[in-house]
C-alpha cells in the first residue's frame, strides 16, 4: 500500500462502512449483555471511569446518530473526518462529564447501550442519499464520513472495554479495525504534515509525516511500524511511546522516527 496522499483525503466505502458498524456494535452488545453488576463496577484504563460509565459512553456514540441527523441544517460548510479527529481533543472534558451523567441516571446500563443500538442501526439500514448530512457538535458532515467516526469510537472503546474485563481478544470486525487506523494515521499525517518519517501500520495504513527531507524511492530513512491495536493504543493516548518500545510492540529506526511528542492524535 503507498503512503496515503497529504493532498487528497481518504475515502471510505458507504455500503462496507455500514456493516462494519453493524457487525462492530454487535460484538460490542455480546459482551455488554453477558455483564452482571460486578462487570459494571470494574475499573478501566480510563481515569476513574467505571464498566459503566464507558458503556453509557458507547451508547451515547451510537445514539448521536438519530440526535444529530434529526437536527436542522443549515447548509454551512461540512467538516470531514479528520476534523473530527482533531477536534476530540478540545471536546474530552465535556465527554467525560456526559459519561458521568448518563451513568448516573441511568437504571440499567445494559439497557441504555441496547436501546442506543436499535436507534442507531435504524439509521444505518435506511437508505439515505450519499449527499444527506448529519449536524454533530462542530458543524456538518456528510452522514457516511460521521458513520466513519462511529466506527473509530466503537474500535477504541471495545478495546477499552475487553482491556477492562481481561479478554484475551475482541473480535473486532476486520473493516472497522481498518478504518480506525487510516483516521488514526491520516491525522497524525495532518498534525505533523511532511514526508521524513514513514509510518506503517500493516495491513491497514501506511503515512508519511513530519518535516525534513521527503522521501521518494527505496528504503525510507526513517520508519515506524507497528500493528493495528498497538497503533490504535498509542494514537488515543491508551499506550505511551516508551512502553510500546518496551514490550516490542513498536519499531522506529531513523533520527526522526521518535513520534511521542505528537502522541495521541485524538482523545
Amino acid at each position: 500500500m503507498p503512503p496515503a496522499s497529504r493532498s487528497r483525503a481518504r475515502t471510505y466505502d458507504r455500503l462496507k462502512s455500514r456493516a462494519a458498524l453493524r457487525a462492530e456494535v454487535g460484538a460490542i452488545g455480546a459482551v455488554v449483555a453477558a455483564l452482571d453488576d460486578a462487570g459494571l463496577d470494574l475499573p478501566t484504563r480510563l481515569g476513574a471511569w467505571r464498566v459503566r460509565e464507558l458503556v453509557v459512553h458507547l451508547a451515547g456514540a451510537l445514539d448521536a446518530l438519530p440526535r444529530f441527523l434529526a437536527a436542522p441544517d443549515d447548509g454551512g460548510p461540512a467538516t470531514t473526518v479528520g476534523d473530527w479527529a482533531a477536534g476530540t481533543r478540545a471536546g474530552a472534558a465535556a465527554i467525560e462529564e456526559d459519561a458521568f451523567e448518563r451513568a448516573a441516571a441511568a437504571a440499567d446500563s445494559r439497557e441504555v447501550f441496547a436501546r442506543a443500538v436499535d436507534a442507531a442501526l435504524a439509521v444505518v439500514d435506511a437508505d439515505h442519499a450519499p449527499e444527506r448530512r448529519i449536524v454533530h457538535r462542530r458543524g456538518a458532515m456528510l452522514l457516511d464520513d460521521y458513520l466513519v467516526t462511529r466506527l473509530v469510537e466503537t474500535v477504541v472503546h471495545a478495546d477499552d472495554l475487553a482491556d477492562a474485563l481481561k479478554l484475551d481478544a475482541f473480535p473486532h470486525d476486520r473493516h472497522a479495525l481498518a478504518s480506525a487506523c487510516r483516521v488514526l494515521a491520516d491525522a497524525l499525517a495532518v498534525k505533523a504534515p511532511g514526508g521524513a518519517v514513514e509510518l506503517r501500520v500493516p495491513p491497514f495504513a501506511v503515512v508519511q509525516c513530519v518535516e525534513g527531507p521527503r522521501h521518494t524511492r527505496g528504503t525510507p530513512p526513517n520508519v515506524v511500524e507497528t500493528t493495528p491495536l498497538p497503533w490504535i493504543r498509542l494514537a488515543t493516548g491508551r499506550l505511551s511511546w516508551a512502553d510500546a518500545l518496551d514490550v516490542a510492540e513498536l519499531t522506529a529506526s531513523g533520527e526522526r522516527s521518535d513520534l511521542s511528542s505528537l502522541l495521541p492524535v485524538m482523545a
